[in-house]
């Protein structure tokens, strides 16, 4: 168990809410939860603790959405996403813990970046996108996802862009994540991102993703679009600059 201040264990704390909180009412504020899981502990340390509590809040939003997912939105991303995890895997068994976290935080901003000047545009139409970004940004989400956690703020800018509504935007994403995170799990145990130490970690972190799971099943009946939308945006500015400092 990391030997941590209290101040430690409650920020961990708060993020682990945040975690569940934001698999079923907020995307993109799992950025938060990377950049406070990153900044206490050894960045690969902290993908791999931070992999199974997303996994318990993936089975939380999976059956609350089960019924709202885009399948076919999810076949046209699997095979970017897979190349995009691959070259992620490749980039763990080199990299350091700040270039894993500045490269991050880069990605991050600029994928913001791109998504708010499409939006801008109006070249984003519903139910559409066009396949060059639907390969560009799955390919980014597999890289940041298998790299540290972090590709919530890269999906909810692609779904942001594809003009998905709340329930529909919740529901891809939450299958899209459970499949992604259970198959990056091989990866980050060959990897040994997930260690006993992280396991136990975890084991104290669960009970507070489950609250916040339940709250944000609460929260997205009572959530309009127009700040949904703003929610998603401003979370995951946040967390991208947070990174890079």
């Amino acid at each position: 168990m990391p030997d941590l201040a209290a101040w430690a264990w409650a920020l961990l704390a708060v993020a682990a809410v945040i975690v569940g909180l934001s698999k079923t009412a907020i995307p993109g504020a799992t950025t938060v939860s990377v950049a406070v899981f990153a900044s206490l502990l050894p960045a690969r340390q902290s993908t791999g603790a931070l992999l199974v509590l997303l996994l318990v809040a993936d089975l939380f939003a999976v059956t609350a959405y089960r019924r709202h997912a885009d399948v076919r939105a999810l076949v046209r991303l699997a095979p970017a996403v897979v190349a995009g995890l691959l070259l992620g895997a490749v980039f763990l068994a080199f990299a350091s813990d700040g270039w894993v976290k500045r490269t991050i935080g880069v990605l991050l901003l600029v994928v913001i970046a791109i998504t708010l000047l499409r939006r801008r545009a109006q070249a984003a139409v519903t139910g559409g996108i066009h396949p060059v970004a639907t390969a560009t940004y799955g390919a980014l989400g597999g890289f940041t996802t298998m790299v540290a956690n972090a590709a919530g703020p890269v999906m909810s800018m692609y779904f942001l862009a594809a003009r998905f509504d709340v329930k529909r935007f919740l529901g891809t994403a939450a299958w899209f994540f459970f499949l992604v995170n259970l198959t990056k799990l091989p990866f980050s145990i060959g990897l040994g991102l997930l260690t006993p130490p992280e396991l136990l970690l975890d084991l104290v972190l669960v009970p507070l993703v489950v609250v916040g799971a339940l709250g944000g099943r609460w929260l997205a009946g009572r959530l309009n679009q127009t700040v949904f939308d703003r929610l998603v945006i401003v979370f995951t500015i946040v967390g991208a600059v947070y990174l890079l400092l």
